[in-house]
């Protein structure tokens, strides 16, 4: 398929399908696989380890990919062109919101929560906050907000696909 027909086919589908962009196949969902895997690798090593080096070897290959399974699973049950609307129509009611600050400023914190909820599989948000916020400041685009302001806001978008995801 020449690259102008992938494009041809990716452009004309729904965009809640969560198309896969170089396939166009539905249900990509590249953070939950790979959160997924990697805590499946490191679970799997070290229970493989009690049978020495090669078992924490099998143990890690075979944890990944049980861990992608699952935490492909779990983005399956974010559509993210749903909370991109969800917050677009509600974040001005939410408690911690500014007047100083748009959509625009809030949208990376509420994406932040979204998406990092699946690579967090069977984590609580205390647990991994500091960890989100080291990160704020590399995913936060054109946000004024500093991490302190847009931790609630990430909060509250993980605490709303939390509700979804069967992990515990």
């Amino acid at each position: 398929m020449t690259d102008r027909n992938k494009r041809d086919k990716t452009e004309n589908m729904e965009p809640d399908a969560n198309r896969d962009p170089f396939t166009g196949e539905p249900g990509s969902h590249p953070l939950g696989t790979t959160g997924g895997s990697a805590g499946g690798a490191a679970l799997g090593a070290s229970v493989g380890a009690a049978a020495g080096p090669a078992g924490a070897i099998v143990g890690g290959a075979i944890g990944a990919v049980a861990g992608g399974l699952a935490g492909h699973k779990a983005a399956e049950k974010i559509n993210p062109t749903v909370e991109e609307g969800y917050w677009r129509e509600n974040f001005s009611s939410r408690p911690y919101v500014k007047d100083s600050y748009s959509f625009d400023d809030y949208s990376p914190a509420y994406r932040h929560g979204w998406e990092s909820r699946p690579r967090y599989e069977g984590r609580r948000f205390e647990e991994i906050e500091s960890d989100l916020g080291r990160d704020w400041d590399r995913i936060k685009g054109k946000s004024r907000l500093k991490w302190e302001e847009a931790k609630s806001a990430t909060r509250d978008a993980w605490e709303r696909v939390d509700s979804r995801i069967d992990d515990r």
